[in-house]
């Protein structure tokens, strides 16, 4: 049973992770290389799309979606962004603005003899094999590739709160498991170690009977 519950723990906080590490905001110092326009048909990866423009009607099937092709400073590997607006749904970067980040990245575009370098926010994972992208949430120009990408507040603060309401939810539920749980474990203790005695008594008593009947 001790390695279930430690699996079972195990994988709630995988998910927890992974719940932040696709949610929180990340930089990443990249060269744009190109952007385009591309009509995707969703299918079983739909859940890493967002909802299309927040102005219009959003379509299930498929959609024209954004993209934005570039090299990431220092390895100089492959990464595409998706670009979409999330609206004021999941998660709340409240973005309303992807035709003009569009517009900025096409803008930013250099080559390999020429490079511009530039900060894209995004959020969310690349993966190849079940073609997910992750969104560009806004971008600026730097110097180089080895402009600072500063300090990341929001994560800091988000995780911060996390912890403290986890703290906070866990120290509750000590104090139940020691004033509830653990004090009608031990009175059950208790009743069934007395019921044992008296079991024992009894048998005891009847024993002795026994032994009464026969010595007559």
């Amino acid at each position: 049973m001790q390695i279930v519950k430690w699996i079972f723990i195990a994988l709630i906080w995988s998910g927890i992770f992974g719940f932040f590490h696709y949610t929180l905001p990340q930089k990443d110092v990249v060269r744009i290389t190109d952007t385009y326009e591309k009509r995707v048909d969703f299918g079983y990866n739909a859940l890493f799309w967002a909802g299309g423009d927040a102005a219009s009607a959003a379509d299930a099937g498929n959609r024209d979606v954004f993209f934005i092709q570039t090299r990431q400073a220092g390895s100089d590997a492959v990464m595409v962004y998706r670009n979409e607006d999330t609206g004021w749904g999941w998660p709340p970067y409240f973005k309303f603005d992807t035709s003009n980040l569009q517009a900025e990245a096409a803008d930013a575009k250099s080559t390999i003899d020429a490079p511009r370098y530039a900060i894209i926010k995004h959020y969310g994972w690349r993966n190849e094999l079940f073609s997910i992208f992750p969104n560009a949430v806004s971008m600026w120009l730097v110097e180089g590739p080895d402009a600072p990408k500063g300090l990341p507040w929001m994560n800091i603060v988000v995780l911060t709160l996390f912890a403290a309401a986890a703290y906070a939810v866990w120290v509750r539920w000590r104090r139940f498991r020691v004033a509830r749980i653990d004090l009608a474990l031990e009175e059950f203790q208790d009743n069934w170690e007395a019921a044992g005695d008296a079991i024992e008594g009894q048998k005891g008593r009847l024993g002795r009977w026994i032994a009464s009947l026969r010595g007559r």
